[in-house]
């Protein structure tokens, strides 16, 4: 039982708050919760659904001709006495209903003279603005860990009671387990875990990825978020041996967070990525996630924006929700700069307004959701993201010396099932000053399509003939680059 929620309930009906929206995805859950509370204030509880209209709890059938919701409304604002009122899935089209609505502020005016509440529950009801001066807005917090512990052991003496079953996890695995159901309702959890369980009469390490497949779904119904199967490591990344250095700090943080906690340790928050474009920034994005071995869910902020005054916010909440249910996550958002550029009020002031919903969310957010954001374009970023304590860190990724350029051709020639050791290496090392990484790359895929072409076969010479016809951005950008590099010295961490 959430007690956090129950208290803040708590406070709100003995501070005369006739109308209380109590956001949430679990109805069942919501309801022994108002029903715990209302045996603790001594109060009567009654329940409105649609299919059975409204009911006292002791009752043995309904308030007669209450199944329609305005009548119900009407029943309890023309002086219904001290109880809690739980209105159930009343949805925003019913409650934007101009009847709805003026009946709803009739019920909150009448109960503000009264002990308890009428509770409205349901997911992502924007409450018009006739009814938001009138109505307290709560969250109910997904379950706990210790929820999810409790519905695990139920669930596994309930399953072996009909069948043979064996757990095959460590301590550490069942850590692991509990922390990827979060996010999942209780009703999600029971059904995956179940399912798991009885396919195999196992539960295994293997089953974690059930979990994590089946909340990649919930957030692919969503539309907001790709999600990316995690294939890079780090290993595929060459260099920036700073940047690994700290993220391999922070592994054992993510690998055991309860542990991390007890010792003062919170969940990482996330690191921008500021550098010269096709340096490896979204590469290193990807190579986390399969690193840490978490989801790696990207956000596109074209799928955020929409024609209609509020959705694109809405859709921005969306999407942050869904990350969050998704935890523990990696949430990537590729070039920063143009999520949230400030548009000078061309937008109506829309992208300000992701930016402040994106600058709330990271310092409140609960879920443990770990941010790689890049930008190639530190002159087009928001200054808000810059300040101290936003990320946890701002790394620059830089172009790469030649030992790193060698390195980046012996991992693509690798790559694409050639021997890295019957090229001169260092040849071409030192003939790609100023290369980025993507260039480097582009230089042996040229090549490959070249010889096919041809009937031939890659070898040094004609990967040095792509690497003389390639001008790379260094030079035909050389201003810009060197002023992104003069600007990182002194402000940024070098991952390099």
């Amino acid at each position: 039982m959430p007690s956090d929620a129950l208290r803040d309930l708590e406070l709100l009906l003995r501070s005369r708050h006739g109308l209380v929206y109590l956001e949430t995805r679990e109805e069942g859950r919501a309801e022994g919760l108002l029903r715990h509370l209302a045996d603790a204030m001594g109060l009567p509880f009654f329940t409105w659904r649609r299919t059975r209209g409204l009911q006292r709890d002791d009752a043995s059938g309904p308030v007669y001709e209450t199944e329609e919701l305005l009548k119900a409304l009407r029943h309890m604002a023309d002086g219904v006495g001290p109880g809690i009122y739980h209105l159930q899935d009343l949805g925003e089209d019913t409650i934007r209903q101009a009847a709805v609505r003026a009946h709803l502020r009739e019920v909150a005016e009448h109960m503000e003279t009264q002990d308890g509440a009428a509770i409205v529950t349901g997911p992502g009801v924007e409450l018009p603005v006739t009814l938001r001066e009138r109505t307290a807005h709560l969250t109910l917090p997904g379950p706990s860990d210790a929820e999810f512990r409790a519905l695990l052991t139920d669930i596994l003496k309930d399953v072996s009671a009909r069948q043979h079953v064996e757990v095959a996890l460590s301590a550490q695995e069942v850590e692991s387990l509990v922390g990827h159901l979060s996010g999942l309702t209780l009703m999600e959890a029971e059904k995956i875990l179940t399912k798991a369980l009885v396919e195999d009469g196992r539960l295994a390490a293997r089953d974690i990825r059930h979990v994590i497949d089946a909340k990649r779904r919930v957030v692919e119904r969503e539309g907001l978020l790709e999600y990316y199967p995690a294939e890079t490591t780090l290993d595929d990344v060459a260099d920036l041996v700073r940047l690994k250095a700290w993220l391999a700090k922070r592994r054992a943080v993510v690998k055991e967070p309860a542990r991390a906690r007890e010792f003062g340790l919170d969940f990482p928050r996330g690191m921008l990525l500021l550098g010269v474009p096709g340096c490896g920034k979204s590469l290193s994005a990807k190579a986390v996630a399969a690193e840490w071995k978490l989801p790696l869910l990207k956000l596109d902020p074209s799928n955020l924006y929409n024609k209609y005054i509020g959705e694109s916010e809405r859709n921005f909440k969306r999407a942050m929700a869904a990350a969050e249910r998704m935890a523990p996550v990696v949430l990537w958002i590729d070039e920063l700069e143009k999520a949230f550029a400030s548009g000078d009020g061309e937008d109506g002031g829309v992208s300000q307004r992701i930016l402040g919903s994106f600058l709330s969310w990271m310092q409140d957010r609960t879920g443990d959701v770990f941010v790689v954001a890049t930008a190639n374009d530190v002159q087009a970023l928001p200054p808000e993201f810059l300040r101290k304590g936003r990320f946890d860190e701002i790394f620059f990724v830089d172009l790469p010396d030649e030992a790193t350029r060698r390195e980046i051709y012996r991992i693509h020639l690798r790559t694409r099932g050639h021997d890295p050791e019957a090229f001169d290496l260092d040849g071409l090392a030192s003939a790609t000053p100023g290369f980025s990484g993507s260039e480097i790359e582009q230089t042996v895929v040229s090549a490959l399509y070249t010889v096919f072409s041809t009937d031939g076969h890659l070898d040094e010479a004609a990967i040095q003939a792509e690497v003389e016809a390639t001008r790379p951005l260094s030079v035909t950008m050389a201003e810009r680059v060197e002023r992104m590099r003069s600007w990182a010295r002194g402000r940024t961490v070098s991952a390099n």
